[in-house]
């Protein structure tokens, strides 16, 4: 059997990293075997490498290999693409055409991106799997298969089954044996390796000196996250090998060529949140205040109306009405209620402007009738969070509920007013 690093330069492979090293072990342990493989690991990290690696040191390496990008393919046709479909099954389809299935039979099939196959085509896939079965589109005819297949995917696997976009029955046929490929920031020691490579390739391909990087460059390398691994780092060699006129690369020329660059550092969020939760629960008090302020004077607009006319008892239920709105239920049986040798109106929670006189029953008005409640906010709101304590018998969470604001507010504003 081959070593480790002569596959490494067999196919390519930069990098001594032990997570590497060990899929590649991994990959030429499983050769030999029919076993189904599952290649994970984030997107431009060289999956595609280890199916290669499987097929030729396999029994099958002088069988087809066949690469199919599951997410490139529309879901109305893949399954054409990969089982084949009759003439006429479809429209479009005037002759009888095979899928990579017939044609990579005794060979192997890279599935990449499998996460990304629909529901319909994972069951055509799980019978191929389980008993070597197929039936092309349009056709009733049963057909045999004898392929390899190894797949490949970047998204959570479990994460995809628990939102029902994937089979589970089928991943565990897939991952019979699973190899994950580590990201690049999980390989520091290999991406100046890997760079330097790519800086040598282009130098060759453009007919120009290869760049390289001073110290703080290199240190600027291994420390960004490479959110695009191999393939991001390969696209940034480029770059800078066709731009830069210097072949010298400093800390302040790559770092133009890395988006965002101060990516991983912590960043400050601001909690506009709470403020404009707070916003919101003073414009809903105030809000209550101006409305409470206006039953107010329609229910002293009304009163002084019943002490002028007497007291119909359709007046009475609009006042016990209008009442019951403001003050609710428990207080207004406290406002009206009829007593011995009393009137049938007493008011006790209305602005002192009007006295009831029950010997006579006949109603006169103080003094001060021509002064103006008070309009000052801050009482109205200290007035209404107390009787709202007092109802709730002291219970903040019920009075914040009645208030309509948060119970933190309630707290904030029970301190504010020392209550």
């Amino acid at each position: 059997m081959e070593s480790i690093q002569a596959i490494k330069q067999r196919f390519g492979i930069i990098g001594n990293d032990a997570g590497l090293n060990r899929a590649i072990e991994k990959a030429m342990q499983v050769a030999p075997t029919d076993i189904s493989v599952l290649v994970t690991g984030e997107s431009g990290v060289g999956k595609e490498s280890i199916p290669k690696i499987i097929h030729s040191l396999s029994h099958r390496k002088h069988g087809k290999y066949i690469a199919v990008n599951c997410g490139a393919i529309p879901e109305g046709t893949i399954d054409s693409e990969l089982f084949g479909h009759e003439k006429g099954a479809f429209t479009g389809a005037t002759q009888t055409r095979s899928g990579y299935f017939e044609v990579a039979d005794n060979g192997t099939i890279f599935l990449d991106e499998v996460g990304e196959l629909p529901l319909t085509t994972q069951v055509r896939l799980l019978r191929v799997l389980e008993n070597g079965e197929f039936i092309k589109v349009g056709s009733s005819k049963v057909q045999k298969t004898n392929v390899r297949i190894v797949a490949a995917t970047n998204v959570n696997m479990f994460e995809a089954i628990k939102k029902g976009k994937f089979r589970e029955d089928l991943y565990y046929r897939l991952s019979t044996v699973e190899i994950h490929l580590p990201p690049l920031r999980a390989r520091k020691e290999d991406i100046h390796l890997l760079f330097r490579k790519f800086a040598s390739d282009f130098a060759m391909k453009y007919k120009m000196p290869a760049i390289r990087l001073d110290d703080n460059a290199t240190e600027l390398l291994k420390k960004y996250r490479w959110s695009g691994n191999i393939r991001q780092l390969r696209n940034v060699a480029e770059q800078i090998s066709v731009l830069e006129e210097k072949r010298t690369i400093t800390f302040d020329t790559l770092r133009q060529y890395l988006p965002n660059t101060t990516g991983n550092l912590p960043a400050v969020v601001e909690n506009s949140k709470s403020e404009s939760d707070f916003s919101s629960e003073r414009e809903i008090l105030y809000k209550v205040l101006f409305d409470m302020k206006s039953d107010l004077n329609d229910l002293k607009k009304l009163t002084m109306e019943l002490m002028q006319n007497g007291v119909s008892q359709k007046v009475k239920d609009d006042n016990e009405s209008l009442i019951q709105k403001i003050y609710g239920d428990e207080d207004s049986n406290e406002i009206f209620h009829e007593e011995e040798n009393e009137s049938p109106v007493k008011l006790l929670s209305i602005p002192s402007e009007v006295t009831v006189m029950p010997e006579t029953d006949k109603y006169h008005f103080a003094e001060d009738v021509e002064e103006e409640e008070t309009l000052s906010l801050h009482d109205k709101e200290l007035e209404l969070i107390k009787k709202a304590l007092e109802r709730n018998k002291g219970k903040r969470k019920a009075a914040a509920k009645e208030l309509g604001i948060s119970e933190r507010t309630l707290y904030r504003k029970i301190k504010q007013f020392d209550l």
